[in-house]
């Protein structure tokens, strides 16, 4: 906007009446589209069944009852699936961490003879939808013997060509002087992985756990096939089962449980993950 209009014309009072005004309507409407569907939740949680049918349009619910949370979470036990969601989002997040930052550390900073071909191939796998290698996956884990366990989900997150490009492409950002100054002290590999690496790392380590854990703890379709033990879902996969049989105020009461926890970390983390989105040039 600031390309289209000169600051000449900036300094008109209806130039500028329509900037506010247009500003202003793009900020209500972005406001409405992200909090919106939050404030539905709530309203849905504190609602009773029979209005939520009759009257599912009404903006605040008649007579809002708050015990209907503490009745879900012991008659759907949420705990229980809350509690499945956090080990396989924290499973998920260590294995994809370690991954990514030895996969581009090795193809930044080690840089062998073959990691422009390994690079291609790390490309090649972001034009590949997930359903693709679905078969082929659900089988490799029958094969390997982990199926119905948390392992099942946990590896094959490990292996995630955003990450390792994203990684990657901060650490290309980092000086090679400091690795040929550390050759010269004698360092070896490791010793600049620890010592050089981490420690400048933070902000992109802050970027790419928030992915890591948003994404495992959002994931639908790979933990309900994955995992036929009823007992091991995590909440996303528990609460459309759960539906099946249980009033509409329960489950929206159980999705507002199970969406507040990545919103608190987003809120809690947002000043590191800004700062990390800066250095790391992601857009939109």
């Amino acid at each position: 906007m600031s390309g289209l209009i000169s600051d000449s014309d900036r300094k008109k009072r209806g130039v500028r009446a329509v900037l506010g005004s247009t500003q202003f309507a793009v900020f209500l409407g972005v406001l409405v589209a992200g909090l919106g569907p939050i404030l539905w939740t709530v309203k849905g949680a504190i609602s009773p069944t029979r209005e939520l049918l009759t009257d599912p349009l009404r903006l605040y619910p008649a007579a809002p009852d708050w015990s209907l949370l503490a009745e879900a979470w012991s008659r759907l036990r949420i705990g229980h699936f809350m509690l499945n969601t956090v080990v396989l989002a924290g499973g998920s997040w260590l294995a994809q961490i370690v991954v990514s930052v030895m996969g581009a550390y090795a193809l930044s900073v080690l840089r062998p003879r073959y990691g422009k071909y390994v690079y291609g191939a790390i490309l090649a796998t972001l034009f590949l939808p997930g359903s693709v290698s679905l078969v082929a996956l659900y089988l490799t884990v029958l094969d390997v013997g982990i199926a119905d366990t948390m392992w099942a989900v946990w590896l094959p997150h490990a292996a995630h060509a955003f990450t390792v490009l994203l990684m990657k492409r901060f650490f290309d950002g980092i000086p090679r002087e400091l690795f040929g100054a550390a050759q010269v002290d004698g360092a070896g590999p490791w010793r600049m992985f620890w010592y050089i690496v981490l420690p400048m790392s933070k902000p992109v380590l802050a970027v790419t756990s928030l992915l890591t854990i948003m994404g495992a703890w959002k994931d639908f379709l790979w933990p309900m096939v994955a995992i036929s033990d009823g007992e091991l879902h995590p909440i996303s996969v528990a609460l459309p089962r759960l539906a099946e049989f249980a009033e509409e105020n329960m489950v929206i009461a159980g999705m507002f449980m199970a969406l507040m926890p990545p919103v608190l970390v987003f809120i809690v983390f947002q000043k590191y993950i800004v700062r990390g989105v800066g250095f790391t040039g992601v857009k939109g």
